[in-house]
């Protein structure tokens, strides 16, 4: 066995030519010198960085804007074919109820002749039915003020009772589906008599004048 000599320390091998101070490790470049260079790398990056998020957002805002109005757009294409498809509909039962007119009319001169009698009545409160749930409305009334959006005057005569003109008979009743008049009701009419109103109002001014004579109404 090799015995180690106190007092002596090893010292790492220093190549030929070499002086003992090459052997010990050099200082690192100071980071003092690198600094201008590297913040300015940095911040071109960030800047880089700066510039292609702000292209990205603005390029989500024109897509959401884009996903916005087609939606907008998709929204009002379905109401429109929905109003459509209802309209048409509308249309459709409009138009088939109208021919079942003439025979709701025959019906009900039927009933006014006592003639709606056995299965013919059946069949006939039947087609009623189904005609009212279709949306089918029957309107006119005797008394009623006449109005031409939804009256039809087929007679005209002078009436000493009515203020306005009137509907004193119903000829033909009308009908309606929801908003739409199918058939106006045709009726005969009666006006206030010519004289009546200057009558009246003759006797309103004699009534005034014999109020001022007398000092006015008595008082209680």
């Amino acid at each position: 066995m090799t015995e180690e000599t106190p007092g002596f320390e090893e010292k790492p091998d220093v190549p030929s030519g070499a002086t003992p101070d090459d052997a010990e490790p050099k200082d690192a470049p100071s980071a003092e010198g690198a600094s201008p260079a590297g913040d300015a790398s940095a911040a071109a990056q960030t800047a880089g960085l700066t510039a292609q998020l702000d292209q990205v957002r603005t390029a989500l805002g024109e897509r959401t804007a884009d996903l916005q109005r087609l939606q907008a757009e998709y929204q009002n294409y379905r109401r429109r074919v929905e109003r459509d498809r209802i309209a048409v509909k509308e249309l459709a039962i409009a138009s088939l109820l109208t021919e079942l007119l003439p025979v709701l009319d025959d019906i009900g001169r039927a009933r006014e002749h006592g003639e709606l009698v056995g299965g013919f009545k059946s069949v006939a409160e039947s087609l009623e039915t189904v005609a009212a749930k279709m949306g089918l409305q029957q309107f006119g009334k005797e008394g009623e003020p006449f109005d031409p959006m939804i009256h039809e005057a087929l007679m005209h005569s002078y009436a000493p009772d009515v203020t306005e003109t009137t509907c004193v008979a119903i000829l033909q009743p009308g009908y309606r589906f929801g908003e739409r008049t199918i058939r106006p009701a045709r009726v005969a009419v009666a006006e206030p008599q010519p004289g009546a109103q200057s009558v009246k109002s003759d006797d309103t001014t004699a009534e005034a004048a014999d109020d001022k004579e007398s000092g006015g109404p008595d008082e209680g």
